[in-house]
Formats: C-alpha cells, sequence, structure tokens
C-alpha cells in the first residue's frame, strides 16, 4: 500500500501538507503517516525539569497529531497510523524513510513568504538521494481553488 508521510506540528503548512497527502492517499486507495516530531531539550541544568520539559512537549505532539488524525478521518475516510519521535528533525526522518519501504512520498508544507523552513531546506537539498518522492506544498495552498491537480 503506497504510504504518504507528513510531518506534523502546530502550523499550517503542515495541515495543507496533510490535507494534500490525504487527497493523494484516497486517489490512489493508499494510507498516510503522521511523524510528529518533538525536538530534543537543550536545558540540562536540573534533569528532571528537563524530563518534564521534554514530557509535556511529547505529550502535546501526540495530543496535536490525534486531533489532526480525527479531522483527517471525518473529512477523508482515511485514519492515518501516528508516530512520535523525540531528537533532531531531519535525522528521524532520515533513518523513518530508511526503515520503512512502504512510504510512497514524503509531503512537506513550506512556510509562506521568506525561509520555508528546516526540514524543506534539508530535504530539497536531498531529494535526488531520497528513497521516495518529495512533495514540498505551499503552506497557504488550497487545493479546491487550483485548477491543477498534481
Amino acid at each position: 500500500m503506497r504510504t504518504f508521510l507528513v510531518i506534523m506540528d502546530e502550523s499550517d503548512e503542515a495541515r495543507a501538507a496533510l490535507r494534500f497527502a490525504a487527497r493523494r492517499a484516497v486517489q490512489v486507495e493508499g494510507a498516510v503517516h503522521i511523524l510528529a516530531l518533538v525536538a530534543q531539550q537543550n536545558f540540562n541544568a536540573f534533569g528532571t525539569v528537563q524530563a518534564t520539559i521534554e514530557e509535556e512537549a511529547r505529550d502535546r505532539a501526540e495530543m496535536l497529531a490525534h486531533g489532526v488524525a480525527g479531522n483527517l478521518l471525518a473529512e477523508s475516510g482515511i485514519m492515518p497510523t501516528i508516530s512520535v519521535k523525540t531528537g533532531n528533525g531531519t535525522t528521524l526522518v532520515s533513518e523513518f524513510l530508511a526503515n520503512h519501504e512502504e512510504v510512497a512520498a514524503l509531503v512537506l508544507g513550506a512556510a509562506p513568504g521568506g525561509q520555508p523552513g528546516p526540514l524543506v531546506t534539508h530535504f530539497a537539498a536531498q531529494a535526488g538521494s531520497l528513497p521516495c518522492p518529495l512533495y514540498i506544498i505551499p503552506g497557504d495552498y488550497d487545493e479546491k481553488d487550483s485548477q491543477h491537480e498534481a
């Protein structure tokens, strides 16, 4: 089954990427996998404080992923798979792609105007060596208003 991997955070561009991936998955009878990333905290003064901060960030990422998953199910009928990983975003996504051959496309949302974001910048530069196609979706992209079908 073709799986579209979407990296999720609280941004509008991540939501645009998720909508795009869901529409493609419906067209090919595929699946969507949401990967929510939690940045490793650099605060080391008090171990228990750092652990609490990381746990809260992970809980927030899980709640976000489950919330958008519910919306996706209601809108498209697709229940995505959800993973939450802690660490460096580019490393985690690269490792995920290397370990999941079922991923047919990496779908990233680009921030409108200015810098597109660190994941888009990194993976666009690596696009020729990725194990799957890379879709970069503009953050303000609305497929309903678009005249083109990708």
